[in-house]
């Protein structure tokens, strides 16, 4: 863990070098995941069987089932726990209603001109969902992105996720039925991306890909943006902490630690104007660490990315937060908008004291999947948006409205070089 204070000569240097690390190495997978990539592409389904067997170490047979049934995926719902499923449909819910009120509205009017504009806006036909397996399985990730596909109107939600040893996680099953998905494949990896994007015997292309995945995963859905749509390219988890003396040191550990726990490479960060508050919360995650059963991870996290940064007041904290342009950003101060009207970069936004980020992981309703290694800078977290386009359209009445913009148009043509667009003009002109 790094502690920087804002008083020191080389205050500016050390914050830089921490913005400009996205703990995001290539891993050398670019190369095997073209391999990959082309040889499902050309070899489809027999493609798909070798990797599931030497990856995934289960067989997939030539002439067997390859989907998990939607019967198997209610009868895991069926037999949930009732206070799992109950928390389990809450978020559902809550999700739901969240993204149902970011569907857009089309436009259609006419101008001064008497000219007909406007757009709609329309789902996608088809939409791949990878969901990970093993440790990494969880059912809210399913939840946050296929019900927003969903609610868009997808027709066909597809999930992709690989069943180490056969097993499945009868969590990430029950969340799929509850998210109405459509189909089911037992398979992961880069490969399960080639087979979304490429389609095979068995599994039609879709249009858009979504969903968490290690570097082979987030390496494909790089590689086949542009044949398909993607909801962007993850880097390790990141949290940013603006909080004042006033919060109780063991709150303020715990939300560190809810993303170190993620991953070695994710990013704990605490801004805060009270050193001795700040020593609190480091001794505090120190205690935490102990009784935690992710502490593998969450303590190689904090070693290597953990950061502390004491300013002189938090009314500095929106400068520093904007340069981070983290993922997750907790405004833990009584008064919080004051920052929270300061802040231009961000994921997303947790208010307040008791506004811990892990609510929004999983019930508070806006969507979880968030731009990481400041990317807020220049995109948003996954919406309805994702799985939908804009359609625009014109419509000219008659020659007349035609003659009031078109010679503007043809001049403009003539200008370009480009003599068949003003004469495909001109030839309608009055």
């Amino acid at each position: 863990m790094r502690l920087l204070r804002s008083a020191d000569d080389n205050f500016a240097t050390e914050f830089t070098a921490i913005v400009d690390n996205r703990r995001e190495g290539d891993n050398g997978v670019a190369g095997d995941v073209t391999k990959i990539l082309q040889d499902v592409k050309q070899r489809g389904d027999a493609a798909l069987a070798e990797y599931t067997a030497r990856f995934d170490r289960f067989e997939l047979r030539l002439n067997g089932d390859w989907r998990i049934a939607p019967d198997d995926c209610a009868a895991a719902y069926d037999a949930l726990a009732p206070d799992l499923r109950s928390a389990l449909n809450l978020a559902a819910q809550r999700i739901r209603a969240f993204h149902e009120a970011q569907l857009p509205q089309d436009r259609d009017y006419r101008d001064a001109a008497g000219i007909r504009l406007g757009a709609k806006w329309g789902p996608v036909d088809a939409a791949g969902l990878y969901v990970p397996g093993g440790r990494a399985a969880y059912p809210s990730s399913l939840l946050m992105n296929a019900i927003p596909a969903k609610v868009a109107g997808v027709d066909r939600l597809a999930v992709v996720t690989p069943t180490p040893n056969g097993q499945v996680n009868p969590l990430v099953l029950a969340a799929a039925h509850l998210a109405g998905v459509d189909e089911v494949w037992r398979i992961g990896g880069a490969q399960a991306v080639a087979a979304l994007a490429y389609g095979t015997e068995r599994i039609a292309r879709v249009d858009v890909i979504t969903g968490p995945g290690n570097a082979w995963v987030a390496e494909a859905k790089r590689q086949v943006f542009g044949l398909v749509g993607i909801d962007m390219v993850a880097g390790p988890s990141e949290i940013l902490v603006v909080a004042d003396a006033a919060n109780d040191p063991d709150w303020i550990a715990a939300d560190l630690l809810s993303q170190a726990e993620h991953d070695p490479a994710a990013q704990s960060i605490l801004i805060t104007d009270d050193e001795a508050f700040a020593r609190q919360v480091c001794d505090a995650v120190e205690r935490q660490l102990t009784g935690l059963s992710t502490a593998e991870a969450a303590r190689a996290s904090w070693d290597a990315h953990g950061v502390v940064i004491v300013i002189d007041s938090l009314d500095a904290a929106p400068a520093l937060a904007n340069r981070l342009a983290a993922e997750h950003v907790e405004l833990a101060v009584a008064e919080p908008e004051a920052l929270f009207a300061q802040l231009r970069h961000a994921g997303s936004v947790f208010l307040g004291r008791m506004t811990p980020e892990a609510v929004g992981d999983y019930v508070a309703g806006p969507n979880h999947v968030l731009p990481t290694g400041r990317r807020a800078r220049f995109t948003s977290g996954l919406s309805v948006l994702d799985f939908m386009k804009r359609t625009s359209f014109i419509a000219v009445p008659d020659a007349a409205a035609l003659g009031l913009i078109g010679p503007a148009a043809a001049t403009l043509a003539h200008a370009e070089g480009l003599p068949a667009h003003a004469h495909s003009i001109e030839l309608r002109l009055p």
